[in-house]
């Protein structure tokens, strides 16, 4: 195994102190749920995951924002699938959910407060939502 330099090392460690606080739940009330069953796995789930841990990156909401895993949603035809929970917003499902789709969850839904209405699957009851 090569060795290490110091600065190295100290990168490393940053880098996994990164990793670790993009897990920790405590402080963050909104929250991204992808979708992993093995449907949704084939379906791209992963790349999904990693387009939200970037773009949540870029937009530096690490901090506020927990992207989980959860198996199976039972929305097989529409992999794959994400759930998101805003305060003060209703917790919508979206499908088909590629990378692209995950910047704009980001971009519109998370940071604008507002739903895209093209991707929703599970669509709060019209006394729920002003539209």
């Amino acid at each position: 195994m090569a060795k290490m330099t110091l600065e190295e090392l100290r990168n490393l460690r940053d880098t996994k102190k990164n990793d670790l606080r993009k897990r920790d739940a405590e402080g963050k009330e909104i929250q991204v749920i992808v979708g992993m069953g093995t449907c949704g796995i084939a379906a791209g789930a992963k790349v999904t995951l990693d387009a939200f841990i970037n773009a949540l990156d870029a937009n530096k909401l690490v901090d506020s924002v927990l992207v989980r895993q959860t198996g199976c949603m039972g929305l097989c035809h529409s992999e794959p699938t994400v759930e998101v929970i805003v305060p003060g917003m209703p917790a919508v499902i979206y499908g088909k959910v590629d990378g692209a789709v995950a910047e704009e969850i980001v971009k519109k839904h998370i940071i604008g407060k507002a739903l895209l209405d093209n991707h929703i699957l599970d669509r709060p009851a019209k006394d729920i939502v002003n539209a």
